[in-house]
């Protein structure tokens, strides 16, 4: 296990304070803080390195490029891709997803075509499908889940028609904490001949992740909630795949020759990287991969695992506790109501105690309305939290309640 002291020491801002405490910060699922070689990188290369990539022939450029696909080697051996050329740089989870959706429905779908999706998923694994639905005449099924968190997987095999052409679903429910089985999931598509798309937002972080053990077609996932740069994310797609697929944006460097008659597109994974690309960020994010990727992503799993557990138990203990989402597999994610106490007052006031939480429906309003509420507390866990703050969190939510009685 690593030393959690040490880890700490490296992220500035859990020493400040708000409100005169101690900042606890449990809103890692929204994004997580930044360690000082992450903004090292980012002030050193703007300061030292910084020319546009690819295109340039003086050495600032030479330099730049060679840092920004020195990044993509590192996100390819990070997740282990069989090429850099299946590793594309996008704003993020978001992008990604429309990227695919975009491209994959206009060149592979017609009117009437499915695409199966989870009750889960976060608003961007839903609403680009939806867009796209509007516009090619698509539809969406939807795999149920039971009352703890854990979907149906009867119940996704039975969705499968001869119309179905994709799944896209979260690897890590950004409410339940629900790991689902994903290699399960990829393994019943497959055999119904169906691609699929996996977001792994919310499980980058926090679990090793091989998309080549996983056989996923689409893998996507943002900088920012991996200790990385906000404004920068990931599309893994499998080679063949990136190949079929036409480019989502058009301009600079995505091209080989362009003319008024005809414009022919670049090699991957250029093809779908329109414009200047983030290359500072991409730095970044590389820096954020190899610091994880040092402490150990099985150490960071382990440990968050085991600060999960307790930050369950510690919370049940409280009068009126009730978690949403205790599947037998669960990630540091945990989503909570305490008696009639509404969502936003609780977090409000545990914001006045120094503890940051989110509150809401967690851009996952389907998922609410299943679970029948309108929103919840959420306190998501990162490799630098402690027991000692869930205790504070512990004791921050009975005082609250307490103001309630």
């Amino acid at each position: 296990m690593y030393d959690i002291n040490e880890v700490r020491n490296d992220f500035p801002i859990l020493s400040r304070t708000v409100y005169g405490k101690p900042l606890v910060y449990f809103d890692n699922g929204a994004t997580t803080q930044k360690p000082r070689c992450v903004v090292e990188s980012i002030v050193n290369e703007y300061y030292s390195v910084n020319a546009n990539v690819h295109r340039g022939v003086h050495f600032l450029s030479q330099q730049a490029t060679e840092l920004h696909e020195a990044s993509r080697e590192t996100v390819r051996r990070f997740i282990n891709a069989r090429s850099i050329s299946e590793i594309v740089f996008t704003r993020g989870t978001t992008e990604s997803i429309n990227l695919v959706a975009s491209s994959f429905v206009g060149s592979q779908m017609k009117a009437g075509d499915e695409v199966i999706v989870s009750v889960m998923e976060h608003h961007s694994n839903i609403v680009p499908w939806q867009l796209q639905a509007e516009r090619s005449g698509i539809s969406l099924k939807v795999i149920p889940m039971n009352d703890r968190g854990e979907l149906l997987l009867d119940e996704y095999e039975r969705l499968f028609s001869e119309r179905t052409r994709m799944v896209s679903v979260t690897h890590v429910s950004n409410v339940l904490g629900t790991i689902n089985p994903v290699r399960k999931i990829i393994d019943v598509a497959h055999a119904h001949g169906v691609p699929v798309l996996i977001d792994g937002a919310q499980s980058i972080p926090h679990m090793p992740v091989d998309v080549q053990e996983l056989d996923a077609d689409f893998y996507v996932f943002s900088g920012h909630k991996v200790y990385g740069p906000t404004g920068i994310g990931v599309l893994y797609g499998k080679e063949d795949w990136l190949d079929r697929l036409p480019p989502y944006q058009g301009g600079g460097e995505m091209i080989q020759n362009v003319s008024f008659e005809k414009t022919t597109f670049n090699e991957l994974p250029f093809k779908f990287e329109a414009g200047t690309p983030d290359y500072i960020g991409s730095t970044a994010l590389a820096k954020a991969i190899d610091y994880v990727s040092a402490i150990g992503m099985d150490q960071i799993a382990s440990y968050e695992h085991e600060l999960t557990v307790y930050a369950m138990s510690r919370l049940k203990e409280i009068p009126g506790m009730r978690i949403l989402g205790e599947a037998d597999h669960k990630s540091g994610v945990i989503s909570f109501l305490v008696g009639n106490i509404h969502h936003f007052d609780m977090g409000t006031l545990l914001d006045r105690l120094g503890i940051a939480v989110r509150t809401g429906h967690h851009c996952a309003e389907p998922l609410m309305r299943r679970m029948g509420v309108e929103g919840t507390v959420r306190a998501s866990l990162g490799l630098y939290n402690t027991k000692e703050e869930v205790d504070a969190l512990v004791a921050g939510v009975e005082r609250v309640s307490r103001m309630f009685d």
